[in-house]
C-alpha cells in the first residue's frame, strides 16, 4: 500500500506543476501544493483514517481533463432532478459551462476559473496543512463558485457537479458567504453523466455571519462506481443558523468530512446525514462540531442504511471548550443493516470541558424490527413491500427535513430506486 500511495502522490504533485492555475488560485496552489508534498496521502495508521483504506482510489491513474465535455442541458436535467433554475450553474468534470446556467437569484454566483483575485475566505476555513485532501484540492482546483447570499432569498442556488469523462478526476472548490441578516439555501449536487468511474474532490468553505441563516445541502448520486472526497469547513457567527443535510447514496468510496466552528454567542447548526451503503460501498462520515463561546446549540443526526456487504463509518466528534458555558449538544447516529455482509464502525464523542451544558450522544445498530414487519404482514402487507415500508420510513426523518418538498421527494425515489436495484429484498 505504502509504495501505491506514493505512486499516486506523485502523480499527483505532476499534474499540479503541469497546470496553469487561474489567478484567484495562485496562491491556494503554492501553499497547499507544499502541504501535501509534506503530507502526502493518508494511511490507515492515522488515527482520522483507521477505518478508511484509500489503496484502491490511489491505484487508478486519474486523469486531469483539458478539454471536458459539453452534453446538453437535457443531459443535466435527467441526472440532476428537480433542477432549480434560479442560481443554477453547472461544472463538467471540473470546469464551469456557462451555456447551462438557469435564469439569476437574488443571491450572487461568480466562478472561481474566471475570478482576478481570490475570495477572502478562499483557503481561510478548511485547513490543507491538517487534511490531505484539502491540500489536494488546493493543489489541482482549476475552477469552482463563490456564493454571496444577502437578503431573503427563498429561491435556492443549485450548483451541478457532474462528472462525464471515464477516469477522470476533479477537484471543485465553493466558497459561500451568507452575509448578516441573509436566509438562503444552497444545493451542491454531484452526479454522474454516464455512470463513468471517476473521482470528486470537493471542498466548501461557508462562512454564516451574524443573525443569518443557510440551508447547505450536499447531495452524492452519482453511482455505484463512483469516488467521492468531499470537506466542509464552516463557521457561524453571533446568533447565526448553519443546517446541513448530507446525503450520499451509493458509491464505491465516500469520505464526507463536516467541521464546523460555533464562533459567537447564540450560534446554532443542525447537521442531518443519510448514507446508503451498496455492494462493497464503503461509506465514511466524519463531523466535528466546535463550541468555542457560551449559548451554542448544535444538534446532529445521521443515520445509515447498509446492504451487500457494504461498510460504513462514522466518527462523531464535539468539543465543548472551557468557557463554552451554556452549551447544548445533542448527537445520534442510528444503522440499519440489511444484510449479515453489512457493517458498520461508530463512534460518537463528546469532549466536554465546561460544567454548565446539557449534551447527549449515542449510537444504534440493528435490523427491520419483527414485531413490525410481523404487524404489517398482518395486515395483507406482503414481506417485501412491508420491509421496504419500513425502510423508507427510517429514511424519511432526514429526508423530510430538506428545505425544498420537491428535492425531499427526489431522492427518497432515488434512495429507493437504488435499493431496489440491489437485487435484495428491502
Amino acid at each position: 500500500m505504502k509504495d501505491a500511495l506514493q505512486s499516486a502522490q506523485a502523480r499527483f504533485l505532476a499534474q499540479a506543476t503541469e497546470r496553469i492555475p487561474p489567478p484567484a488560485f495562485v496562491e491556494l496552489r503554492r501553499e497547499a501544493t507544499a502541504a501535501f508534498t509534506d503530507r502526502g496521502l493518508p494511511t490507515m495508521k492515522q488515527e482520522e483514517w483507521r477505518h478508511t483504506n484509500i489503496a484502491h482510489l490511489a491505484g487508478i491513474e486519474w486523469a486531469a481533463l483539458h478539454e471536458p465535455l459539453a452534453p446538453p442541458r437535457s443531459a443535466i436535467e435527467d441526472v440532476a432532478t428537480p433542477i432549480f433554475a434560479c442560481g443554477l450553474e453547472v461544472f463538467i468534470d471540473g470546469h464551469h459551462h456557462p451555456e447551462l446556467h438557469g435564469s439569476p437569484g437574488a443571491s450572487e454566483v461568480e466562478t472561481l476559473g474566471s475570478t482576478p483575485a481570490p475570495p477572502a475566505l478562499l483557503g481561510r476555513l478548511a485547513d490543507a496543512k491538517a487534511h490531505p485532501f484539502v491540500a489536494l484540492n488546493g493543489a489541482l482546483a482549476c475552477d469552482g463558485a463563490r456564493v454571496r447570499v444577502h437578503g431573503d432569498d427563498p429561491r435556492a442556488v443549485h450548483l451541478v457537479f457532474a462528472q462525464g469523462s471515464e477516469d477522470a478526476a476533479s477537484h471543485p472548490r465553493v466558497v459561500i458567504d451568507a452575509e448578516r441578516g441573509s436566509r438562503g439555501t444552497i444545493i451542491l449536487d454531484h452526479v454522474s453523466l454516464a455512470g463513468a468511474r471517476h473521482f470528486a474532490n470537493s471542498v466548501v468553505e461557508v462562512e454564516i455571519a451574524e443573525e443569518a441563516s443557510l440551508d447547505l445541502v450536499i447531495l452524492q448520486r452519482a453511482g455505484g462506481t463512483s469516488f467521492h472526497v468531499g470537506h466542509v469547513a464552516g463557521r457561524v457567527e453571533r446568533n447565526g443558523r448553519l443546517r446541513t443535510h448530507t446525503i450520499s447514496l451509493g458509491g464505491r468510496f465516500v469520505r464526507n468530512d463536516l467541521e464546523v466552528v460555533l464562533a459567537g454567542e447564540g450560534a446554532e447548526c443542525t447537521m442531518n446525514g443519510l448514507y446508503l451503503g451498496l455492494g462493497e460501498g464503503l461509506i465514511d462520515n466524519h463531523t466535528w462540531v466546535d463550541h468555542a463561546v457560551p449559548h451554542c446549540t448544535s444538534r446532529e443526526l445521521y443515520k445509515g442504511v447498509l446492504t451487500g456487504s457494504a461498510r460504513g463509518v462514522f466518527r462523531g466528534r464535539v468539543v465543548v471548550r472551557p468557557d463554552a458555558q451554556k452549551s447544548e449538544a445533542t448527537q445520534s447516529n442510528p444503522n440499519l443493516l440489511l444484510s449479515d455482509g453489512a457493517e458498520i464502525d461508530t463512534k460518537p464523542q463528546l469532549e466536554i470541558y465546561a460544567n454548565d451544558v446539557k449534551c447527549s450522544h449515542g449510537a444504534a445498530i440493528g435490523r427491520l424490527d419483527p414485531e413490525s414487519l410481523f404487524y404489517l404482514r398482518s395486515r395483507g402487507i406482503g414481506e417485501d413491500e412491508a420491509r421496504g415500508l419500513l425502510t423508507r420510513g427510517f429514511a424519511a426523518e432526514v429526508l423530510s427535513a430538506l428545505p425544498e418538498p420537491s428535492l425531499a421527494e427526489a431522492m427518497s425515489a432515488v434512495f429507493l430506486e437504488k435499493l431496489e436495484a440491489t437485487g435484495q429484498r428491502t
